[in-house]
């Protein structure tokens, strides 16, 4: 006699045979594994039942490609296989095969590429290994796993960039390529870091489908893990709307770091990879207008002494010039250019920046206090005023390899690093109008070493050269080798305030 517990639990799937000896034995014998059309396989979606919109046991018929909840009699999946002849299902749940509507599972060798595509896995081997080797999709297209395509569903272009670039840094990308580093992480019930979760893991999930070496197709929907930023961010970022990309990867790394952080190690991938510290020094400045008679005392109360503060930051913001007005001598607009070592003296120790408010004056200094491994650096491109938004086009000439970051450090950073060089290994372009404009992103794929160009759906190699003759608008830096290692042990595992670059 089958065991209640067992009965329950397979009539709670959506129904079950009576004979479960029967159910095993048939089990390897079905005659509808050559209706499985693996062409209209796509498990990128959202996955709930296309009739009742249920997230509830879902199956996936494996000839159509739609999602139906259950299996059992007057289920929407037992329907569908009756009435459109379709009989092969997959539980996405347990990654179980069934047959419908005579409802026994499918065990076969021949289905294993169908759970790798839904769950692909790696190992360490796998991971140690230079992916030099193009893949061929299952409709013959070929592609190289990490540089992979992405859906422009309506307007999220400007999150695609954003998950190619962070899918694409190597420490990061190996950390979510196995889900067991946080699959075990517990919150506690209401907490912020419980809200955050569903991003970690979507976030994995994708980061496992643009790397698997065995794709149906050479490309990837992002719907899911969109779904988890509307959802988390509280619709703060929708991709239905242009977005600003640099506000999201700001909001996703504090958002993940958070997610990641539990009350036993503060410290996360997040913060191990991009979180730096710089030392600001503030000085408040003396009024023009105030009276002689009251200078003196101002000076003497220490109000206006500098006032040196530590502050942690996931990247940097870089000021670029105002471009010029005028046209030159032949009446064509003058394309400004800015050398990007010019940008990196604001972090110097020495140049001062002035900051406005309607109550006072302040002038600050940075110096870079503390490395991350990846270095992020935002060239300001937008300025919001009361009527419009204005963008600066004005080209940043940066090399790709060999950036020295020696005299933006303090003294003691200097003496623990006396030759931190930087390499690009991600570079995000905006063109276009502020409103109206399209994001693309340039990725170092390190098996390769070469360069390559994505925008959505669209991917193809560029020549190194070419990169500085876009509008950067997010760079990221990666630390030579021999470096990182001590910078990752230096890097304070503070908690970060969600925008703390000046």
């Amino acid at each position: 006699m089958a065991d209640p517990a067992y009965s329950l639990k397979r009539k709670y799937e959506g129904g079950y045979d009576d004979d479960d000896s029967k159910s095993k034995s048939q089990s390897r014998l079905c005659p509808y594994l050559d209706t499985i059309n693996r062409h209209m396989l796509d498990f990128d979606f959202e996955k709930l039942c296309s009739v009742s919109l249920s997230r509830i046991n879902v199956y996936a018929c494996l000839v159509c490609g739609k999602y139906f909840q259950g299996r059992g009699n007057n289920t929407h999946a037992y329907t569908h296989s009756v009435s459109d002849d379709h009989h092969v299902f997959l539980n996405l749940n347990s990654l179980h095969f069934y047959c419908l509507p005579d409802n026994y599972e499918i065990i076969d060798p021949s289905l294993s590429d169908i759970i790798y595509v839904v769950n692909p896995t790696f190992t360490k081997e796998w991971i140690n290994q230079a992916q030099t080797k193009t893949s061929r999709a299952y409709d013959k297209s070929l592609y190289l796993p990490g540089i992979v395509g992405l859906n422009n569903i309506k307007a999220n272009d400007y999150c695609n960039v954003i998950l190619q670039v962070l899918a694409n840094i190597t420490p990061l990308r190996n950390y979510f390529l196995f889900s067991s580093n946080y699959s075990d992480i517990h919150h506690p019930p209401g907490s912020p870091s419980l809200a955050m979760f569903p991003l970690i893991t979507r976030f994995g999930e994708l980061v496992r489908k643009l790397w698997n070496p065995r794709n149906f197709k050479a490309h990837v929907s992002p719907h899911e893990m969109l779904q988890a930023v509307v959802s988390c961010s509280k619709k703060r970022f929708p991709f239905t709307v242009q977005g600003d990309a640099i506000q999201l990867l700001s909001w996703i790394l504090n958002a993940m770091h958070l997610g990641l952080k539990t009350q036993r190690n503060k410290g996360t991938i997040i913060s191990r990879c991009f979180r730096g510290s710089m030392v600001i020094r503030s000085k408040k400045l003396i009024p023009t207008d105030v009276p002689k008679s009251e200078l003196l005392k101002m000076r003497q109360s220490g109000e206006f002494e500098p006032v040196d503060q530590t502050s942690k930051f996931f990247y940097l913001t870089c000021d670029l010039p105002i471009p010029p007005l005028f046209k030159d001598e032949k009446q064509e607009n003058i394309i400004p250019q800015v050398n990007l070592f010019q940008l990196l003296s604001k972090f110097d120790g020495r140049s001062e920046k002035e900051y406005q408010t309607y109550k006072e004056n302040i002038v600050k200094t940075f110096q870079l206090s503390g490395l991350p491994p990846f270095l992020i650096l935002y060239h300001k491109r937008f300025t919001k005023n009361t009527f419009y938004v204005e963008k600066n086009p004005t080209i940043v000439n940066f090399p790709v390899r060999n950036i020295e970051m020696r005299e933006y450090l303090t003294e003691a950073l200097m003496q623990r690093h006396p030759n931190p060089v930087y390499d690009l290994v991600a570079n995000i372009v905006h063109d276009g109008r502020p409103e109206s404009g399209t994001y693309r992103c340039h990725v170092l794929h390190k098996g390769t070493g070469k360069w390559y160009e994505m925008q959505d759906l669209h991917v193809k190699e560029i020549e190194p050269q070419m990169l500085a003759l876009s509008e950067a608008y997010i760079q990221i830096y990666e630390l030579q080798r021999g470096q990182s290692k001590k910078v990752v042990r230096r890097v304070s595992e503070e908690p970060c305030n969600m925008d703390l670059s000046p």
